[in-house]
This record gives C-alpha cells, sequence and structure tokens, in this order.
C-alpha cells in the first residue's frame, strides 16, 4: 500500500516521502532586495534535516513590481542566484528536493507604486487601481518568468512551481471575474498561464517536471467552481504542467461570503477531482496537521503527495515526528538518533 512515506518519482524528481512544504511567504527581506537571507537559509535547511520530502519555497517575484510586499523574495536578477544556491545546497546534504514558486502578485502587489492587472479592477478598497496591461507589456511578463526559471536552474533548484492560485497574476487572467479584456487575452482566458509553462519548459531540462498550483474554487459570488478550472487546467496539463498543486480561494479577501469552513482537509476533495478529471498527479493541502488525516490521503488514493503548512511553521520536524508516530523507519540525522 503506498503510504505517506513511500518514495515517489515523477520524471526526473525522485522523493524520499511524499511530504511537501507548501511555499507560505514569509515577509522577511529586511533590505527590500529581493534576496533570501539568513532567516531564509535557517527556515528552509531546518524543514530538510526535519525529514520534509519536498520543500518549495515561497512565492518568488519575477519583477520587482510582482511582489505582494517589498519584503518579498525575487529572482528578478542574476545577483538573486548565489543566495539561493547556497540554500539547495545545504538542502540537498539532507536528502530533500526543492523547488520554487515563480509569481507575480499582479493587482496585489500592495508596496507597488502602480500594480498591473488584466483588467483595471482593484482587488479591495484599500487597495490601488491597477494598470491594465498591455499586450506589449503581457509579453515582457511572459519572458519575466521564462528568465525567473532560467535562474532557478542555474540555482540547482530541482523542479519550478508556477504561481497561478490565490488571486495572483496567473489566477486573474483565468478568472472571469478578473480578467474582462477584449483581446486574445480576454478571448481565452487560459492564454497568459499557457504562454507562461511553455517558456518555463523551454529553459528547464527536459526531465525536470513542472507544477503549478492553482485554485480550484472561488468564494465569491460568481465566481468558478471545480468544472471550470478542470477545463482551464486541461490546457495547462497540454502545455506541459505535470503535477498540480490544489488549494482554493484568494480572489476575493479573507471571510468572504461562500468561503470553506476551516476544517482538516477541507480541500483534498477538490485535489482528487482534479486528479480524476486530467489524470495527472496532484498535491494535496488545507489542514492536514495530524499525521493520521495526511497519511489517509496517501493511502487513499486522494492525492499523491501532501503539503503540511502551518503545522509545519510550528514543526520543523513534522515529517520526523510523523514518522515516529505511525512506526514508519525514516532517516534520522545522525546528531539526532538519541532523541528518537
Amino acid at each position: 500500500m503506498t503510504d505517506l512515506f513511500t518514495p515517489y518519482q515523477l520524471k526526473g524528481l525522485s522523493l524520499k516521502n511524499r511530504i511537501v512544504m507548501p511555499p507560505m511567504c514569509q515577509y522577511s527581506v529586511e533590505a527590500k532586495d529581493g534576496k533570501p537571507t539568513d532567516w531564509h537559509y535557517v527556515h528552509y535547511v531546518s524543514r530538510a534535516v526535519g525529514g520534509t520530502g519536498l520543500i518549495i519555497v515561497e512565492m518568488t517575484a519575477v519583477h520587482p513590481d510582482g511582489r505582494i510586499t517589498d519584503r518579498d523574495l525575487g529572482i528578478w536578477s542574476d545577483e538573486h542566484i548565489p543566495a539561493y544556491r547556497k540554500i539547495v545546497e545545504e538542502v540537498h546534504k539532507y536528502g530533500a528536493k526543492i523547488a520554487i514558486q515563480l509569481g507575480h502578485a499582479g493587482r496585489k502587489a500592495e508596496d507597488a507604486e502602480t500594480p498591473v492587472g488584466p483588467s483595471s479592477i482593484p482587488f479591495s478598497e484599500r487597495f490601488k487601481d491597477p494598470h491594465t496591461l498591455t499586450r506589449a507589456e503581457v509579453k515582457e511578463l511572459v519572458q519575466a518568468y521564462k528568465e525567473g526559471a532560467r535562474r532557478a536552474v542555474e540555482a540547482g533548484f530541482d523542479t519550478v512551481e508556477i504561481h497561478g492560485a490565490h488571486g495572483y497574476l496567473i489566477h486573474q487572467f483565468h478568472s472571469p471575474l478578473t480578467n474582462t479584456r477584449e483581446d486574445e487575452y480576454g478571448q481565452d482566458l487560459s492564454l497568459f498561464g499557457v504562454e507562461v509553462i511553455r517558456a518555463v519548459k523551454e529553459v528547464l531540462p527536459a526531465d525536470m517536471p513542472v507544477l503549478m498550483r492553482i485554485s480550484a474554487k472561488e468564494y465569491v459570488q460568481d465566481g468558478y467552481d471545480v468544472e471550470y478550472i478542470a477545463a482551464i487546467g486541461e490546457r495547462y496539463r497540454d502545455a506541459g504542467v505535470d503535477i498540480f498543486h490544489i488549494s482554493s480561494g484568494g480572489e476575493g479577501p479573507i471571510g468572504s461570503s461562500g468561503g470553506p469552513s476551516a476544517r482538516a482537509g477541507y480541500q483534498v476533495d477538490l485535489a482528487h477531482t482534479v486528479r480524476e478529471k486530467l489524470n495527472v498527479p496532484v498535491i494535496a493541502v488545507g489542514l492536514l496537521d495530524d499525521y493520521e488525516d495526511a497519511r489517509r490521503v496517501v493511502q487513499q488514493n486522494e492525492a499523491d503527495l501532501v503539503a503540511i503548512g502551518r503545522a509545519m511553521l510550528r514543526d520543523p520536524y513534522w515529517a520526523l515526528h510523523a514518522s515516529r508516530a505511525l512506526k514508519v523507519q525514516a532517516d534520522i540525522p545522525e546528531p539526532y538518533l538519541r532523541g528518537f
């Protein structure tokens, strides 16, 4: 039976277990230059020591104005590469694999002088009106994703995840709520995401899989459902996405009407539906803090991998503690053996 600690192989990516640390912004770049700091180094390396199979670095902006805040990470310059390489090399020493999430906040860029988006629709009353991207500017951003992916490869990352969820730029393009364009990017709401995926793949090794995070459901009036995103996801899959990381929401402020109840595994059904409809591997995420809950998702083939978010913020050694609680043998770092 496939279990939480069963190894996983996807193209050239080989994981020692099914446990993923999802991207979670740290808002800790005090110099505001986009470069990871000692905080990020300790943060990510400690999860590798703690037994995580795949670590996904938080949303990393492909453009300075693509950051959620100016204290977020970036990868818009070759000058960013050495600091990421240092993290990657240390993570690898502990048997973990590491990805980086490439993203752009679009209209949700809080500190951008003028945020951008597919259409001039602000996120809320406290956000600035975004500049509607011209066709030429859209093409420039596609190139920015491509260059970000190239830098990720040069830094040694094992794979990349494209952020198409949580109301950020790609999500803004494929949602009818935020894309009212009349050009080709409005006639085909998946087009921007498709172009980003294809551009990213051009600079990745052939055996490196592409991950993509998507919101499978919107929680506001007239928001799309999982049937809609499955059709969009089919285009993304055919463009080159190998595994989808299934989340939800983000197109409206926290607490929007129609939002889900916060219960363990509340997004697992969405992940399973996408898995079945698209016949692709998926990562499930959403309050899977309990070891047995996480294990059950994999055992019941609801998802191929499980992402442990807030619980892993509280416990960098979640995976090692899970192995102990579930009575599964795991690779304990030698200096910690006497503690287990």
